[in-house]
């Protein structure tokens, strides 16, 4: 990570702090920080890196997005000491927004070359595209979730925030494999454009649908690489730098998700955007965000205990059949998580609503869904 010392500049932590130690137990004392240089990442588990890039919104932002964040999260109390996390402070941003962009996308890759997972704070949400390019360069086929009120396919727009989607899901050559969308919000969304989304076979879920049963979201973020968050799934009231929607996410619903993603042994980046620190309240948002990021690591240390598929001696196993087909349901004894067998005797993510569905002969839609995209 010291190569890459040109693209970040430090953090401030007594700053952030006004001036006053931390307590031993608060998470300020757990993180390696950089203060005056880039810590080894070595033996950690998850980098945190800030971006205040906003210009795909169409301003420029105060530098101070991802710190307002930490100085909330460096006073929250760790309970996880067996997660190393290192933080790495802002990635600088370019002259150019495509500088930026490069920028974040030379430090993602480093941080996936060493095998950690990488938290980005901050910035507009197109920053997702510069999260994508670093996958894309290492030649890595992904799975992408994307939690948002809106789906930015908006080619019409100038806005970069709104249309950036079209060139991460249609550029050649594509790594996204395959994309879930959670959240969005109808009367912000053509129609034609979720028909678009259905034919290429990819997932996505209405804040209703979502909100119904939110553990049934875990399935779907679980085999991701790339998650990306955009605080404007929150609604305003639980978040109030997010102001495109009086509805969406509560403050809970969107720790749980973020909980969720931390469970993913295959995620290995987590992006939460949207995030202007001008548009704050009492810095509810940035309190919101940090709590997130705290449900991501306990998700992550979870996930640490999980066992792998194969060893079959740590899961309940279900014989089960509908429409005249064989399948097998294993259920994690460490977790309580889920997974379904399909005809190619692949396992896929699933929910214990989907076990109930097979044993009453019914097709579970998530079996289905998978189905389509195999053939």
């Amino acid at each position: 990570m010291y190569s890459l010392h040109e693209f970040l500049s430090p953090v401030n932590k007594l700053f952030l702090n006004d001036d006053k130690e931390y307590n031993p137990s608060q998470m300020a004392s757990f993180i390696k920080i950089y203060e005056e240089e880039v810590p080894d990442v070595t033996g950690v588990d998850i980098v945190i890196a800030g971006v205040n890039e906003f210009r795909g919104d169409g301003f420029i932002a105060e530098q101070n997005a991802a710190d307002a964040v930490r100085r909330q999260l460096y006073q929250l109390y760790s309970w996880h000491k067996n997660i190393s996390i290192a933080d790495v402070g802002n990635i600088k941003c370019g002259a150019t927004v495509a500088d930026s962009y490069a920028a974040i996308k030379t430090v993602v890759s480093e941080v996936l070359q060493a095998n950690k997972t990488i938290i980005l704070i901050g910035g507009s949400h197109d920053n997702t595209l510069a999260q994508y390019y670093a996958y894309k360069d290492l030649k890595k086929i992904i799975e992408a979730t994307v939690i948002d009120a809106t789906i930015d396919l908006k080619s019409e727009s100038p806005v970069r925030s709104q249309n950036f989607l079209m060139e991460m899901l249609t550029n050649e050559p594509n790594m996204v494999n395959h994309y879930n969308h959670i959240g969005f919000q109808s009367y912000f969304v053509h129609p034609r454009m979720l028909e678009t989304m259905d034919k290429l076979r990819f997932d996505c879920y209405r804040l209703g649908k979502a909100k119904e049963q939110i553990e049934e979201m875990e399935p779907v973020i679980r085999n991701s690489h790339l998650v990306s968050f955009d605080i404007a799934s929150i609604k305003h009231s639980d978040a109030p730098a997010s102001v495109l929607s009086a509805n969406g996410f509560t403050g809970e619903e969107a720790c749980s998700l973020a909980r969720f993603a931390g469970l993913s042994q295959t995620l290995s980046s987590f992006g939460i955007y949207g995030y202007d620190a001008k548009k704050d309240i009492k810095n509810l948002t940035a309190l919101q965000i940090a709590q997130m990021i705290w449900y991501f690591i306990d998700g992550r240390n979870r996930n640490n205990q999980e066992a792998e598929l194969k060893e079959r001696q740590n899961f309940n196993e279900y014989h089960t059949a509908f429409a005249e087909v064989d399948t097998i349901f294993i259920q994690s004894k460490k977790t309580g998580r889920w997974w379904m067998e399909l005809p190619n005797k692949k396992f896929i993510p699933c929910s214990y609503n989907d076990y109930l569905f097979a044993s009453n002969n019914q097709v579970p839609e998530r079996w289905l869904r998978a189905q389509e995209r195999e053939a």
